[in-house]
């Protein structure tokens, strides 16, 4: 069991930066994988960057480029940089945290970009 806690979420201009962070009140060494989702009004939780436990990145083609994930094993972190940020970007992003089958989300933290 592990409790996952975002932050850093807010509102940009297009073309701005923001960097999540996502602390976990336990040792994420066992995950396999941490990831960012996120999920817009309407819309499917989609996947947006994933880090493997030996640093493996994974970023569909709408992120890639502009986003950059990070984990920490040591201080049980998981950062998102996401850069020149679109509107389309705008969403719930949601940290989550992966052993096997099982999987952990956090509450999630709002990114609202503005044209």
């Amino acid at each position: 069991q592990v409790q996952l806690m975002e932050s850093g979420g807010g509102s940009v201009q297009a073309g701005g930066s923001l960097r999540l962070s996502c602390a976990a009140d336990a040792s994420i060494s066992s995950f396999n994988s941490m990831a960012w989702y996120r999920q817009a009004p309407g819309k499917q939780r989609e996947l947006v960057a994933q880090v493997t436990l030996v640093g493996t990145t994974n970023y569909p083609d709408s992120v890639k480029g502009r986003f950059s994930v990070s984990r920490s094993n040591a201080e049980n972190t998981v950062s998102l940089q996401m850069n020149s940020l679109k509107p389309e970007d705008t969403a719930v992003y949601f940290c989550n945290a992966r052993r096997g089958t099982y999987d952990f989300w956090g509450q999630g933290t709002q990114v609202t970009v503005s044209s």
